[in-house]
């Protein structure tokens, strides 16, 4: 909804920006402008380091020590921040604007209860302590927690992700501010919880009238959210418009790069590679005097390289920044992918149960599990927090052990349930790639020497066939010389991602678990990432156990799929099947959750309430509270037995498939 009004709720005017280094003002925003109404909401898409949050903080005046405005004005409800002093700028956050931030465990103070933080938030205000607890009790009520006195009592770590954001946003909202800032509020979180508060910031900006700035990795965030998007690229906006023109008819060869980095239409590792941009972002503070994508630019010409391109005006409030906008639909189309399809030969059996022991009770977090991975497969673990995916992946790689009776088979031999009792083979078999490879990679080494010691650990090679080893590995990932004398911290996220991946298959594994590899990377990087993680299993037939809560990766990389709730598989098939075939009802919500970038209307199915706590979980189906198509007197009763759709489709339901796919056809 957009409200009208005189005044614009943001409007930045050639906004200059520099990072004072060393004495040297390093441009980092050159000449960004654009406007949100009151109720409009505005997307920022680009490649990390583009300047999208250093925009968004720069609304609100919050920059480093050494960032100076150079240039133009940044008016909020009609003020220029950029004149305000100390006093008055604390005026202005306190009563116009809020931001929520990318990690709300990072927002809020691990040792204070919920209460005290929120009731602060009103406090500052002016309000009486007694004033302030009701209106906290109120604002969690806003944001639709449904037993706001119960979260006020607990800690921040005694919440989910979700449940995080929503208190963050109640907080952001205490002085209902004309201008609302998200930095990534949705990175981290699964599906489902995404969908709800992407939902509830939808509906508090219909109630409050209040701007939306919008950053996001996710485009279908973007596309699902935002009125109008702006394209940043090296401190510029080189297009802006209405999202649905921006995306459905990109006119900037920059925003055809992101687009075409995403798997989109079902698209699969099988049918093509995705496209990535060559090369990377100019070095902070680069002089750019033409056109700032020129040296990545697919259409590139001289004109490009000797003069600033005009803005083209392309349609009302739909513009680019280019010399050639009627060229940029003759950028080719996708690289025709060459892999081979996965084989039929089962590397790993799984027949896993495992039991926590926490305060005197017994936790089932995984119950039967049952699945096979085949040479060359990717196995896509998908579910919501709490699902039991990390659990599993846990048991395959021995850090857990499975309880009596579980089995795991790798190439036909038993593996010891616990990673100590393993053979060296068997360690060098299964490795992993963590989603944060910061915390992963050893800061203080070179990448040579921490490949150097994988190498050596895992198949005893000496240092020269080590360094033999290490060279074919980094010319398989596209590593440099220079890279691999550089420490973790040099690195952007991309090569970092590189450097994991290196390390996991320096002992040529039969099976690579993949914990979230791509969730923190932009999209032109995501794709090369998968793009290499395609090829590499293609070449070696390695075989990908994939956890991600991007369902849309999930599709790209997986063959088959594998949905897990409470620790219990739900369905299981091929990629085809699942995406394209009768769900078990939490998959079907599950599907319904995703962002949609190309703009298809998709029916939202919510799910009531939170994931339960495997220490007590529900009679019958464990999915009966929440499943939206539950039978009265059976669901909560009886275990649903495991069904067969379709040869190697299974889904665990009451209800027979034929009389689901009714029920979803009439939806």
């Amino acid at each position: 909804m957009t409200i009208t009004t005189s005044t614009l709720a943001l409007d930045i005017k050639d906004l200059e920006l520099a990072y004072v280094v060393r004495g040297i003002n390093r441009p980092v925003l050159r000449g960004v402008s654009f406007s949100i109404k009151p109720g409009e909401a505005y997307g920022l898409v680009g490649e990390s380091g583009c300047g999208k949050s250093t925009t968004a903080y720069a609304a609100l005046r919050y920059m480093p020590r050494n960032g100076v405005i150079t240039g133009g004005h940044i008016l909020v409800d009609g003020d220029d921040i950029t004149a305000m002093n100390r006093n008055q700028l604390r005026e202005f956050r306190m009563h116009k604007a809020s931001m929520v931030y990318q990690d709300p465990g990072t927002a809020l103070n691990p040792t204070l209860k919920i209460s005290k933080q929120l009731v602060e938030a009103f406090t500052i205000l002016g309000q009486s302590r007694d004033h302030a607890h009701a209106s906290a009790i109120a604002a969690l009520q806003r944001v639709q927690i449904a037993d706001p006195d119960r979260v006020m009592g607990r800690y921040p770590h005694q919440l989910s992700g979700g449940m995080l954001q929503r208190v963050v946003i109640a907080m952001a909202l205490a002085c209902d501010p004309k201008l609302l800032v998200l930095d990534e509020p949705t990175t981290g979180l699964d599906a489902t919880v995404e969908a709800e508060v992407l939902d509830l910031v939808r509906n508090l900006r219909s109630e409050t009238g209040a701007a939306i700035l919008l950053i996001a990795h996710n485009l279908g965030v973007i596309r699902s959210m935002c009125d109008r998007v702006g394209v940043m690229y090296a401190g510029k906006i080189v297009e802006e418009g209405d999202a649905s023109e921006v995306f459905d008819g990109p006119k900037h060869p920059y925003t055809v790069g992101l687009l075409r980095s995403l798997p989109r239409r079902g698209m699969h590792k099988r049918h093509a590679a995705l496209a990535t941009i060559p090369g990377s972002l100019p070095v902070l503070g680069s002089d750019l005097p033409t056109c700032v994508y020129v040296d990545r630019c697919p259409i590139v010409s001289d004109v490009c390289r000797n003069e600033v391109p005009p803005i083209a005006q392309l349609s009302s409030g739909h513009y680019t920044r280019c010399h050639h906008p009627d060229q940029v639909a003759k950028i080719d189309d996708l690289v025709p992918a060459n892999l081979r399809d996965a084989g039929d030969q089962t590397v790993l059996q799984m027949e896993v149960s495992k039991t926590f022991r926490q305060s005197g009770h017994d936790v089932p977090a995984l119950v039967g599990v049952n699945l096979s991975l085949t040479d060359g497969e990717t196995l896509g673990l998908v579910g919501e927090s709490g699902s039991g995916k990390t659990t599993l992946a846990k048991a395959i790689l021995g850090v857990h052990a499975g309880d009596a009776g579980s089995r795991l088979t790798l190439d036909q031999h038993e593996l010891a349930s616990k990673i100590t009792k393993r053979s060296t083979d068997d360690k060098r078999a299964m490795q992993i790639i963590f989603q944060n490879p910061d915390s992963a990679l050893n800061a203080s080494w070179t990448v040579r020497n921490i490949l150097q010691r994988s190498v050596r650990k895992l198949t005893g090679k000496n240092k020269i066939d080590a360094d033999a080893r290490v060279a074919i590995l980094a010319e398989h990932l596209r590593l440099s010389p220079r890279h691999l004398d550089m420490k973790p911290s040099q690195l952007s996220g991309g090569l970092k991602q590189r450097v994991a991946i290196a390390r996991a298959f320096a002992g040529d594994p039969r099976i690579v678990v993949c914990d979230e590899p791509t969730s923190a990377l932009d999209v032109s990087v995501q794709a090369a990432i998968l793009n290499l993680l395609a090829e590499l299993q293609s070449e070696q037939r390695t075989s990908y156990v994939f956890i991600s809560h991007d369902l849309g990766v999930v599709r790209y990389l997986a063959d088959r799929i594998a949905v897990m709730y409470l620790g219990r598989i739900m369905e299981v098939g091929t990629t085809d099947q699942i995406f394209g075939g009768v769900n078990h009802p939490y998959t079907e919500a599950l599907l319904s959750a995703v962002p949609n970038l190309d703009g298809a209307p998709s029916r939202r199915i919510k799910l009531a309430g939170e994931i339960p706590s495997p220490a007590n979980p529900p009679s019958g189906c464990v999915f009966h509270p929440r499943c939206p198509r539950a039978i009265a007197g059976l669901c909560e009763t009886a275990e649903p037995p495991v069904v067969e759709v379709s040869v190697g489709h299974a889904i665990r339901c009451h209800i027979p498939p034929a009389e689901l796919r009714a029920l979803q056809s009439a939806n």
